[in-house]
């Protein structure tokens, strides 16, 4: 639905408007508000932000259609005005236009025109409103993406590599902060989203240094992918570094006295790769599914406070270059028989 304005001390305007357009009102693909000048108008305009166009007289009390054009301009920039107005002079025309008039039209009004010209529009506004928000989902972009990335995202090869799906041998590491959720019962959300960025950025910065690569945040925790040469062993010493760092920081506050501690799920082996998500909603994420995956999950829901822990295969595949201890026997979901676990201690 689009709400139009109508800024007219002429009152039988208002029921002619009505009458001429009561179909669309009645489809609520128009909503009118009615004001008698100026300064109604700019008041209205505050009581309905979402006012799209603005069909205004020139000549009226108190506040007159050139004026309230130019408070448009500095106020509600992207509100668009149509002049309708008996004053169709050369002069009155180059002043509404130089002061942001979208169009102009005389009366009496030729509604087949009127029609038209807020259909125009109506068309510019919502290109208008597309175009910023396109800006503002880039500028978001940058935040968090590096430019030579973006330049790639541009490119036919980016494209057609959206589409590949691929099995690859990599790790998985799943990282929580544990009994996180006892502060968010407890503090602002402010000061939980702060606290809770604050411990990613240190996580990530270790993950990052041994070649990792965010997957996704869950909650308080990470899902970290490392593919590559000697994958295993890079992940173990990310989160090694990561647990040291995130035990080593200083309470947040006097007031908080939380010290935060991170379990650890780590395992390695194939996994598909690709896309998934919605392609109706248009959600898609890059990410990685598979038994491998679901096992590291499983692994870190085992895992004790600073515990980093693995299966038997990866411990074969890194002991002689880690220490590690033997913990137990376990049995993780949808597996038949139990599965040997060890917390790699350094």
């Amino acid at each position: 639905m689009t709400k139009i304005l109508v800024a007219d001390d002429e009152t039988d305007l208002e029921m002619l408007i009505k009458q001429k357009f009561r179909q669309k009102i009645r489809e609520q693909q128009y909503e009118f508000v009615f004001a008698i000048n100026g300064i109604d108008a700019l008041e209205k305009i505050q009581k309905n932000p979402d006012v799209e166009i603005v069909l205004s007289d020139i000549n009226m009390p108190e506040m007159d259609g050139l004026t309230l054009l130019s408070r448009l301009s500095e106020s509600s920039p992207l509100i668009k005005a149509v002049i309708v107005s008996a004053y169709g002079d050369m002069d009155n025309i180059r002043t509404a236009m130089n002061r942001g008039a979208f169009d102009f039209i005389t009366k009496p009004i030729n509604f087949d025109d009127l029609t038209l010209t807020m259909e125009k529009t109506i068309a510019h506004v919502a290109q208008v409103r597309q175009t910023l928000q396109a800006i503002k989902e880039n500028n978001i972009l940058k935040m968090y993406v590096d430019e030579t990335v973006l330049s790639f995202m541009s490119t036919r090869e980016y494209e057609s590599s959206l589409m590949v799906n691929e099995t690859v041998n990599a790790t998985v590491a799943f990282i929580d902060i544990c009994s996180f959720t006892s502060i968010s019962e407890t503090e602002s959300p402010d000061i939980v989203v702060k606290l809770l960025n604050n411990y990613f950025d240190v996580m990530v910065k270790e993950i990052i240094a041994q070649g990792g690569i965010v997957d996704k945040f869950i909650g308080d925790a990470i899902m970290a992918v490392f593919k590559g040469n000697y994958h295993l062993d890079r992940a173990i010493d990310a989160c090694l570094a990561l647990r040291t760092q995130i035990e080593n920081l200083p309470p947040a506050s006097n007031l908080i006295t939380f010290s935060p501690k991170v379990s650890i799920g780590i395992n390695s082996g194939e996994m598909i790769s690709g896309n998934i998500g919605s392609g109706n909603l248009r959600r898609l994420d890059y990410t990685v599914i598979g038994d491998v995956v679901n096992v590291a999950q499983r692994l870190q829901g085992v895992a004790k406070e600073g515990q980093i822990i693995i299966n038997q295969e990866s411990f074969d595949k890194v002991n002689e270059s880690f220490n590690c201890r033997k913990v137990a026997e376990v049995s993780l979901k949808n597996k038949s028989n139990p599965v040997t676990i060890y917390e790699v201690m350094d």
